[in-house]
């Protein structure tokens, strides 16, 4: 028998030596859609503004023929629409037996790891402009900064379930340490 293969189940005191135990894959959940909708509502407001009053001043202190660079300004708002769902569909959650797993990125992939048992804080934070589209971001904070983590854009009623499982998981967890 090869040193590793599933085969091997021997035990050395009261470890198991050589067994690969498999995690199933984790079930991801990904954000509501309502997320996507108002960071795109707000890609065109901003953006929508930022070409009115380019093509104003353009046209005022330059001429009317300079004021179709106030274009450009639409064409990062087709941009950022296509980019804005590309890193909406990146995002996603698990939550494991011991962790909880985020996910993000389009080019650069980041999964970020926080045990249950290292959370501080859990906290359900909502803006003014998320609290109109009925939603609300989870904050997770621990010990290292490095492993902060926030879930946004969630339904506030899974945001509140959500920080009360981790915090009853955490302080499960933690008892232990």
């Amino acid at each position: 028998m090869e040193t590793g293969s599933p085969e091997n189940t021997g035990t050395v005191g009261d470890e198991r030596v050589g067994t690969d135990e498999v995690e199933p894959d984790p079930a991801w959940t990904g954000l509501p859609p309502g997320l996507l909708r108002m960071r795109r509502l707000l890609l065109v407001v901003w953006l929508g503004l930022l070409t009115i009053a380019v093509a104003v001043l353009l046209g005022i202190l330059a001429g009317p023929g300079w004021a179709t660079f106030a274009l450009l300004p639409l064409a990062l708002i087709a941009w950022g629409w296509v980019m804005l769902g590309r890193n909406w569909r990146s995002w996603r959650y698990a939550e494991r037996a011991d962790d909880l797993l985020i996910s993000r990125g389009v080019l650069w992939r980041e999964e970020t790891v926080v045990p249950y048992g290292r959370m501080q804080l859990v906290e359900v934070t909502s803006g003014p402009v998320e609290r109109h589209f009925g939603l609300a971001s989870v904050q997770l904070h621990t010990a290292a900064a490095a492993t902060d983590a926030t879930i946004p854009g969630l339904d506030p009623a899974e945001a509140e379930r959500l920080r009360d499982r981790l915090t009853e998981l955490g302080e499960a967890r933690s008892a232990g340490l």
